[in-house]
């Protein structure tokens, strides 16, 4: 085959001719594809073109892990692992990506790192000692090599949510993310945590890091009980008790001074990429999402479930005005069903997408329209838990009205100084009549999310409705 020669940004990306590979988890397809001066391998088996969704690793480069058989990493585990697993499927594409050695800084500066790794240093605190980056890895190539090969859509295998985003940003599809389980071993274990811990990456499902404390859910001030958790795959019992609801659940991640946005809006990101993995399992579990208009116009959010397994929720706008513009996400994209909630004096646009359905806001006198009212509407034409994801006025707006049963709070380590306000609700002069309910907290990487307990339900209580106003203080 004759090389392939594709611009890319400026650069050619040129492929090789194909070979065979015959390995001891079969017998794999091998090509070259050079990319701004770098040469990187890829393997394959069957037709992924052909495939929706193939499996996909990429991987990046390791001399120590996949050549040398070194444990202070799982890379070589790693490697061996998706071959198997792409041999199994029968189709799928494993990338090995030159230049990613030590998360990109190179084999002589990682080498460096493990040196000061050996003197008690974790391996971010290594890498910051020697003034480098954490992770340098770029995925530019990976992404052209998957658009030459057809595969704009992808199941990726990795413990890694950033190449997710990474791969998203340049026009991949990740359909689903799964996790190799490949078990830690001793030598690798405080490498892996501190991984986990300080850059997101996500354990095996088999091996958990979870306190399972009881929260105190009597409904009392004093007896406020908490959770500590290292939020993992498929670990948490909570999403499957939303799931298995009809809830009403709201989520918020914001600064520890209470803003979710700079003054202009820019809210990427504010939380880590666990936090962000922990909004997608609230969605699978839910069957609609609710965002305000100004979300929508902000950032133009696709309210999918992409980072985890998981059917698409329904995507419920809150647009009274008809603010959001036809070109939106949520408009023109079918993955979802979309309810577009609007005034009656809003207009469609000619070429609204099928997926998209208007509901008509009923007329107020002050031009308000209650959550409760909102909520009705939304439970016409969706089953199961409803999400409320944004912005900070329709949260609070939810929260003050006490139709809340949970709320999911994230604080993430970062000062904004000025910007979109977070949680604001009207509240009390005497802090011993501020609301307090149970609550649990989980530690998502640098972030902490506080989940609050909002109704006797959702608190293991009384199954009755309960008052969930935070301006009633007897209540609280």
């Amino acid at each position: 085959m004759t090389a392939l020669h594709r611009s890319t940004d400026s650069t050619v990306l040129v492929g090789g001719p194909p070979s065979k590979l015959p390995t001891v988890h079969g017998l794999f397809t091998l090509r070259t594809y050079t990319h701004d001066g770098t040469s990187h391998a890829v393997m394959s088996i069957g037709d992924p073109a052909a495939v929706d969704a193939p499996l996909v690793r990429v991987h990046s480069e390791c001399l120590t892990g996949d050549a040398l058989g070194s444990h202070r990493c799982d890379c070589g585990d790693q490697l061996s692992a998706s071959l198997a697993a792409i041999a199994h499927a029968g189709t799928g594409i494993l990338i090995y990506l030159r230049g990613h050695e030590g998360r990109g800084i190179g084999l002589e500066n990682k080498l460096r790192a493990y040196a000061l790794q050996d003197a008690g240093l974790d391996t971010v605190a290594a890498n910051r000692a020697l003034n480098l980056p954490d992770d340098a890895r770029d995925y530019t190539a990976a992404a052209a090599i998957l658009h030459d090969l057809d595969c704009p859509q992808i199941t990726l295998l990795s413990s890694n949510p950033s190449k997710v985003t990474a791969l998203e940003g340049m026009s991949i599809t990740v359909a689903d993310r799964l996790s190799l389980q490949v078990p830690d071993r001793p030598e690798s274990a405080g490498y892996l945590e501190a991984k986990r811990r300080l850059m997101n990456h996500i354990a095996p499902a088999e091996h958990p890091h979870v306190d399972t404390t009881e929260a105190n859910t009597e409904d009392t001030a004093s007896t406020v009980g908490t959770i500590s958790t290292v939020v993992e795959e498929d670990t948490l019992a909570v999403y499957d008790t939303i799931a298995g609801g009809d809830e009403v659940v709201a989520q918020l991640a914001q600064s520890e001074d209470g803003f979710i946005a700079t003054s202009n809006g820019d809210a990427q990101f504010v939380s880590g990429q666990i936090d962000r993995a922990h909004l997608h399992r609230v969605r699978a579990s839910v069957g609609a999402v609710l965002v305000g208009c100004g979300t929508v116009v902000a950032d133009d959010p696709q309210l999918t479930v992409r980072a985890v397994p998981g059917k698409n929720p329904v995507r419920v706008i809150l647009d009274p005005h008809g603010r959001i513009p036809a070109t939106a996400t949520v408009l023109t994209s079918p993955e979802a069903p979309t309810l577009w909630l609007t005034g009656a004096e809003v207009v469609p646009p000619k070429d609204i997408g099928d997926h998209v359905r208007m509901v008509r806001l009923p007329a107020t006198a002050d031009s308000e329209i209650s959550p409760a009212t909102i909520i009705s509407l939304i439970r016409e034409h969706a089953s199961g838990s409803i999400l409320v994801e944004g912005g900070g006025r329709t949260v609070s707006s939810f929260l003050s009205a006490g139709v809340l049963d949970r709320l999911f709070l994230t604080s993430a380590p970062v000062l904004i100084g000025n910007g979109v306000p977070g949680i604001r609700f009207e509240g009390t002069e005497v802090m011993a009549e501020a609301l307090r309910r149970p609550f649990r907290r989980y530690r998502f990487g640098e972030d902490m999310c506080t989940e609050y307990l909002l109704s006797k339900s959702a608190s293991g209580g009384s199954t009755e409705n309960a008052d969930r106003s935070p301006g009633d203080a007897s209540t609280a």
